[in-house]
């Protein structure tokens, strides 16, 4: 089992920065990939970006390739998602996921763990 609680939301303007954190507890937490997605409201969940378990493997939604990074650190049992250059369409309520196995899919129903999302709202 892994329980998940995400950080960092905010209101920021846009080109602005944020960084969302996720803490994670549980013992497999080191062997689990972990993503993070995304729901803006009248709009489905999207994959937002994924990582594998060592961090060697990243993976990013083409709407966010080189403005986001995401990383872990195994030994604090968190995940993070820097995000720079922010737009408007950024705004959504973002979530934290991991699932039991170590390879990233992009897809919600492949993760078994959820946080409870963390609001980032852009003003243009």
């Amino acid at each position: 089992q892994v329980q998940l609680a995400e950080s960092g939301g905010g209101l920021v303007q846009s080109g602005g920065s944020l960084r969302l954190s996720c803490a994670a507890s549980g013992r497999t937490f080191s062997s689990s990939a972990m993503a993070w997605f995304r729901q803006a409201p009248g709009k489905e969940r999207e994959f937002v970006a994924g990582i594998g378990w060592s961090g060697g493997d990243t993976y990013y939604a083409d709407s966010v390739k080189g403005r986001f990074t995401i990383s872990r650190d195994n030994a604090k049992n968190t995940v993070y998602l820097q995000m720079d250059s922010l737009k408007a369409e950024d705004t959504a309520v973002y979530y934290c996921a991991g699932r039991n196995t170590i390879m990233v899919a992009k897809y919600p129903s492949a993760y078994a763990y959820w946080g409870q999302g963390t609001q980032v709202t852009v003003s243009s």
